[in-house]
């Protein structure tokens, strides 16, 4: 039941007649857990708290930064050196009184897992880093639990709710960490993208808990800030349940190792189409050669790439170049390969 204050509260949402009382009701008695108060986690925690969730589970052992501040915007100067989860806890507090917090200040490991998200219905990463991205979905398939995952490098951003109803999770996706990666520590990241996708996050969370909308299960979405581009790709899964059979899936992308490529350009240079995936900014600052298609124009670009070679997308991770392949399977019927790891594997 809501009191007089949160139906004053939460009016302007309530009176959306797809949300409601009832989606009011479902919000305040939901429990969610954010893996990660950093820069996605900060504005799904905000969002998530203002919107009335009932009770969230705040999970970082880390303390806040100078360097966090320009995008981490739930924290400032005074916090340096403060746990993010303990901070953040009483912030929000704050913000939204009749919304329960629970702070998890400990690393999110194999030992905590599963006691950590067994109390939750709805699990979100916010983490930086593979390890932790892989353990998350593992732990969310074990139990049983919605997960929605959001990421962030540079200027690019992705979305996807996994383990929803029987779709695709995040190995469907990634069945791999990739050799080599990079957090925003070492590729940097503009401060107003973690608002951009920890809001589409949040408002994930929101359609799942009310049960409204149309949601990213077994769905990834790509945002790039830097020329407003936004992708969807459909995820294949190795076993498709029946809310994802309606849709063609995408099958999973031919890769190759760079001794296989560096073989292929050694015996037959003149059959091997290289495309670096990248942004000019990049190619221009290190590439291995070919030439460069950004992956948000590759679509507009097919008339330029042969049907007769064997054409190889790069990028710096092998990430993008994932995403090249799929794009291009779309429309295109020559042979297409993703250089596994990037330039840098």
């Amino acid at each position: 039941m809501l009191a007089k204050t949160e139906l004053e509260r939460y009016n302007r949402q309530m009176i959306l007649p797809e949300l409601g009382l009832e989606g009011q009701e479902r919000l305040k008695v939901a429990k969610v857990l954010i893996i990660g108060a950093g820069g996605l986690g900060c504005p799904v925690l905000q969002y998530l708290t203002a919107a009335g969730v009932g009770k969230i589970g705040i999970a970082d052992d880390d303390v806040v930064e100078l360097s966090n501040l320009h995008r981490q915007i739930l924290y400032n100067h005074t916090d340096i050196g403060q746990p993010k989860a303990e901070i953040a806890s009483a912030k929000l507090a704050v913000l939204n009184p009749h919304v329960s917090f629970t702070a998890y200040h400990e690393r999110f490991t194999s030992d905590n897992a599963i006691s950590i998200c067994q109390e939750y219905d709805l699990v979100m990463d916010c983490s930086d880093n593979f390890n932790t991205r892989y353990l998350v979905n593992d732990t969310c398939v074990t139990l049983g639990k919605t997960l929605i995952f959001g990421s962030i490098l540079a200027f690019e951003g992705q979305v996807a709710v996994f383990n929803h109803q029987g779709s695709a999770n995040y190995r469907d996706l990634y069945p791999t960490p990739p050799a080599e990666s990079m957090n925003c520590g070492e590729g940097g990241v503009i401060g107003v993208l973690p608002g951009i996708i920890g809001l589409y996050m949040a408002n994930e969370a929101i359609k799942l808990i009310c049960g409204i909308g149309e949601t990213l299960a077994g769905k990834l979405m790509t945002i790039n800030a830097l020329n407003n581009t936004v992708l969807v790709f459909k995820i294949a899964q190795e076993k498709q349940t029946e809310i994802v059979k309606a849709e063609t899936p995408v099958s999973s992308p031919k890769e190759i190792d760079k001794a296989t490529l560096d073989q292929w350009l050694s015996e037959s240079p003149d059959e091997v189409f290289l495309i670096d995936v990248r942004e000019d900014y990049e190619y221009e600052e290190n590439n291995m050669g070919g030439v460069n298609i950004s992956l948000y124009e590759l679509t507009s670009s097919l008339k330029s790439i042969p049907k007769n070679k064997k054409v190889v997308c790069y990028c710096q991770t092998g990430q993008r170049s994932k995403m090249a392949v799929r794009l291009l399977k779309e429309d295109y019927k020559g042979e297409v390969y993703g250089l596994k790891g990037g330039f840098t594997g």
